[in-house]
Order: structure tokens, then sequence, then C-alpha cells
């Protein structure tokens, strides 16, 4: 016990979470002062769970009727041909000698077992209108929180002049208003840090687990360390293009190609204004240049920096495949795939079926050798 205590002691020091000679007694809430209280990160791990709960109701009973109505598809209309022994293979994890043996045992060529167990698989992947409510979720959210987050913001000093989030640091009392908009960002990345595993397997998908952990991990430092005026302005430039990007997987999922290149534009300039003008130019900048002369630096401000600059590598490395995706669209005509996080091993349903073998035979012959 004493040396847990020890522990948290050391983990708690003033000297480590805030500016020389302030101590946590100066900061500490009271009915005159409402400072942010590091307790009530607690709060939004339960405010997650009921994130869950709103997020299967409005997919089940709101957004899966929606799709349907726009003619979504509801599951995959190919599958692959039933065979005993390739299923029995497909439960487990098959290397290329396996796939030789199968195709002899079959008397098919290597070529239809490798696509008999892509089609196979591409069958336990979500249905166009699972991707579709998704999408519908995420953009709801970011589309109210956004605008939360503006009219709360837009008679906040520090909106208007940055440096209003270093005068006075670390005296900087929490309202009420801003003390919700923290909790509900923070319990909605909690919520995707659990739905990740169970949503569309993307292929940025360990790029996104770590921006959600970054996210959380940087918005619980600005809170604990009383950077909540940073905090919020970092939050609202990263939530306005998202909308446009759930929208466009929307539209391209329902099928309004037109609509969906069009959103896309719109994003992809947002997304560009935002991200790697604004965010680098305006908050990285302050954080790193104007912050120091006003405020006296200290090792957990040193990780909330390094916290926002891993954020805006994750953002070039995003802004690439969103201007792959849409040079490829100049080219086409259209945009092709899926928007900046594709799902892994998308599998053309046509294609394969087309390869698949009229094996009534072969089907007879795999039941014969069980």
């Amino acid at each position: 016990m004493e040396i847990l205590k020890n522990i948290s002691s050391s983990f708690w020091s003033p000297d480590i979470w805030l500016p020389p000679n302030i101590t946590w007694d100066d900061i500490n809430p009271n009915s005159e002062n409402k400072y942010a209280d590091s307790h009530h990160l607690l709060y939004p791990l339960p405010m997650a769970l009921g994130l869950l709960v709103v997020r299967y109701c409005l997919e089940r009973f709101c957004f899966a009727p929606f799709g349907k109505s726009l003619g979504i598809k509801t599951s995959r209309t190919k599958k692959a041909t039933p065979n005993a022994l390739l299923e029995k293979a497909y439960s487990k994890k098959i290397k290329h000698k396996q796939i030789t043996a199968l195709a002899k045992q079959l008397d098919w060529s290597e070529r239809q077992v490798e696509r008999w167990l892509r089609l196979r698989r591409s069958q336990d992947k979500p249905s166009t209108l699972t991707k579709f409510c998704e999408n519908c979720f995420r953009c709801l959210y970011y589309s109210l929180i956004f605008i939360y987050g503006l009219v709360v913001l837009w008679d906040k000093p520090w909106l208007w002049d940055i440096k209003n989030c270093y005068y006075g640091y670390p005296y900087h009392a929490v309202t009420d208003d801003i003390w919700w908009y923290y909790m509900i960002s923070i319990s909605f990345y909690c919520s995707l840090s659990i739905s990740q595993f169970f949503d569309v397997k993307r292929k940025d998908f360990w790029q996104m687990f770590i921006h959600h952990k970054a996210t959380i991990i940087l918005m619980s430092f600005s809170w604990v360390g009383n950077l909540t005026r940073i905090g919020s302005l970092v939050l609202l430039v990263h939530d306005c293009a998202d909308i446009f990007l759930e929208a466009a997987k929307m539209a391209k999922y329902a099928n309004y190609q037109k609509t969906c290149d069009a959103i896309f534009g719109i994003f992809t300039i947002l997304w560009l204004i935002t991200r790697m003008v604004i965010y680098p130019l305006w908050i990285i900048y302050s954080t790193s240049i104007s912050a120091p002369k006003i405020v006296p630096m200290f090792p957990a401000y040193y990780i909330f920096n390094s916290l926002l600059i891993l954020l805006f590598v994750l953002h070039t490395f995003w802004t690439y495949l969103i201007l792959k995706i849409a040079y490829n669209a100049f080219n086409a005509g259209q945009m092709e795939g899926d928007i900046r996080s594709s799902s892994s091993e998308e599998v053309s349903d046509d294609n394969l079926a087309n390869d698949q073998p009229n094996n009534s035979s072969n089907h007879l012959k795999s039941e014969k050798q069980h």
C-alpha cells in the first residue's frame, strides 16, 4: 500500500502537471471557481455505454428503415456455392499448400479454390446497409456536436484571440457548457474505441485506433491540466470536416454518385483548410510558439503538445489517402472505392460469381470424400 501511495504521489505531483509554484490546492474546484475536476473523467465511461445504446436504437429503428427506403441492400446477393470440404477448411487459417491439396481433392484449379474462399469471406462482411447506418450515426453526431461547440464557443474570448487560452492560466474556470462539451466528446471517442472492434473493418484500423486513444489521452491531459480552452478549439476544428466525410459515404452507399462526388469535394476542401492549415498554423503554432512566451512550461504540457503533433502526423497520412482518392476520382470522372478508410479485402461479387464452377458433380465428390 505504501508503494502504491508513493507511486500515486509521484504521478500526481504538481511539478509534473502544473506550472512552477502552482499546487493542486490553488485550482481545487469550489463553489466560486469550477475548475476541472479529474474525478469527472469517470463520467464518460457510463456515458459511452449510453451512446452505444442510443446508436443501436437509432441504427435499427431509424437509419436502417431509411436506408431500405433508398434501396440499399441488406445482404449480399451472391453467395459461395455450398461445399462441405471448403467450408471446413475455411474455418481454419489456410496456407498455399492446403489450397493446392484442396484443388486436387475437388478437381478444381487453385484459382477457383482461392476465389471460393474470397467469396466466402465476403459473405461474413457487413452489408452495405450496415455501413450506411454506421455513417448515419457518425454524421448525426458530428453535425450536432459541431453546432453545439460553435454555439458554446461563440462568446468565448479564446475563439477570437487564441492567446486567451494562456492568459491567466491555470486559473480558468470550466463553465457548464464547456463541461458538457468535454464529457460528451470524450464519451463518444470511448464508444468508438469499443465499437471499432465490432464495426466494419477498415484498412486504417490501427491508425484510427491510435487516433481514438490519442484523442482520449489528449482530452484527459487537457482536462487534468486545466487546458480546456485550447482543448475546446481542437474539438471544434476536428468535427467540422467529418460531417461531410460521413455524408459522402452515405451518398455513395445509397448510389447517389454525383451527390457523393460533390460532398466529397466539399469535404476535401474543408479537410485541407481545417486539418492542414488552421490546425498546424493556428493551434499547434500557438501551443508551440505563443504559449511558452506567456506560461512557464512544465512536463505535462510537453506531453500535451506532443499529442497535438501526433494528431497532425495522422492528419498528414489521411491527407495523402484523401488526395489520392480525389486524384483518381478526377481521372475516372467519379469517386471510386470507399472514402479515406476503405473496407479491407473488398471483393467484387459479380466477378467472383463468374468464376464459380458449375459443380454439382464436384459437390457430390466433396460429399463422397467426407
